[in-house]
């Protein structure tokens, strides 16, 4: 009997990207939570709880195609605030 042929490969979890649409590994992406508040911030650990979460891909101009997709808005149900807004794209202009 012939023995495995080596390690089993990792499992590496996916995420879509609500701004580009892409598949990603989880650890590519930023996770953005509402808050209790109704404000939209970034989970860097991917445990913040919220009402509602979505993941967007490392890059500002995905970010920027979520806003102008109004894909922020669909997926948080609402109006996005401008001074969250404001704090997303610092916060992406870093990648």
């Amino acid at each position: 009997m012939a023995g495995p042929k080596g390690p089993k490969p990792k499992h590496v979890p996916l995420r879509t990207c609500i701004g580009t649409g892409e598949r990603h590994p989880k650890r590519d992406m930023a996770r953005l939570v509402k808050t209790e508040e109704g404000h939209i911030v970034v989970d860097p650990t991917g445990k913040r709880s919220g009402s509602r979460g979505a993941y967007i891909v490392k890059r500002l101009d995905a970010l920027e195609q979520a806003i102008k997709r109004k894909a922020l808005e669909a997926e948080f149900e609402g109006p996005i605030p401008p001074g969250d807004l404001d704090v997303l794209r610092t916060y992406f202009s870093q990648f």
